[in-house]
């Protein structure tokens, strides 16, 4: 499950999309995200971190998009589990082969 969020998507989609749209109309980026922010009511920071997953999801800036960072921590989640199992196994192994190594031969 994933984390919730304080905005619904409808609203990230939309401040973004006015970031892109508002940018001519200022002098850097950083200035389109302070005026949009200002008007959704959300931080600066948090809008510039949209804006920046919005641009690598598009291809225009490199690093992972969100599915494949999604793919990431799937793959992750799993290669934990096993591990987990693998480390169950090998002391279960023990267990069982410690009655055969304590017999002694006749």
């Amino acid at each position: 499950m994933g984390k919730r969020s304080r905005y619904p998507v409808e609203v990230r989609e939309r401040a973004v999309r006015l970031v892109m749209d508002n940018e001519g109309g200022h002098d850097t980026q950083w200035s389109a995200i302070t005026s949009v922010a200002a008007k959704i009511g959300c931080t600066a920071e948090t809008l510039r971190k949209w804006v920046r997953q919005a641009e690598r999801d598009a291809g225009k800036r490199p690093g992972l998009s969100t599915e494949e960072r999604e793919r990431l921590k799937e793959l992750e989640r799993e290669n934990r589990e096993l591990k987990r199992a693998n480390e169950i196994l090998r002391k279960a192994s023990a267990f069982f082969a410690q009655p055969e190594l304590d017999r002694r031969p006749k």
